[in-house]
């Protein structure tokens, strides 16, 4: 499980493979805390570390990622250079700043609009039409593994607002109009949507 909390920017150094891909990457992390096998989210999506070693002022670990992964995320446009944003597991007694985030993407959105309002950046996002009842006003979602708050919603779109320390530990502040996004809807909304069916069944 994470919280949406990025705990680093990591860099793509590399990139090999065919069908099945291995990436490494480049983190501010100490490489003795971080076990063979461990879960890392990568913009939102739950990898293992295969293999790991020191780098300057911290490390590099390396992931394999399936062809369905690939395709059901935007891990399949990275490209070595591009940054990423990373998040540790989360261990029992750590502070919950997001909201639980299990690193399985629900779907990819599209960044249509992008609006530069101060130092405070506004985004729409088209997400999957599956997806659009479990996104609501003032709900949480998570954005290339980021944990947001959805500020409107319209029947296709919702809008984000990202302070301006988000835009620059993360990601986010480099999208604009056209990205394609990793979407994970909130828990809570996904086991809502599924006792509603349930009663609308007539199911006790």
């Amino acid at each position: 499980m994470f919280t949406g909390i990025v705990s680093d920017k990591g860099r793509i150094r590399s990139i090999s493979g065919d069908a099945v891909k291995r990436f490494e990457i480049e983190a501010g992390y100490d490489a003795s805390g971080i076990e063979l096998g461990a879960s890392i989210a990568h913009a939102g999506a739950c990898l293992t570390v295969v293999e790991k070693g020191d780098h300057g002022q911290g490390c590099w670990f390396a992931v394999e990622v399936s062809p369905e992964t690939l395709r059901l995320t935007t891990l399949g446009d990275w490209a070595e250079g591009d940054a990423v944003n990373l998040e540790r597991a989360l261990a029992m007694g750590d502070e919950l700043g997001g909201h639980l985030v299990t690193g399985h993407v629900d779907g990819l959105g599209e960044v249509v609009e992008r609006r530069d309002e101060g130092e405070w950046i506004v985004f729409t996002v088209r997400p999957p039409s599956e997806l659009n009842k479990f996104i609501a006003k003032k709900g949480s979602i998570t954005v290339d593994g980021v944990s947001l708050t959805v500020n409107a919603v319209t029947a296709n779109t919702f809008d984000l607002m990202i302070i301006p320390h988000t835009a620059e530990v993360t990601t986010l502040g480099e999208l604009q109009a056209g990205a394609r996004v990793n979407l994970e809807i909130d828990l809570m909304a996904r086991y809502a949507a599924r006792l509603a069916e349930f009663a609308e069944a007539g199911h006790e």
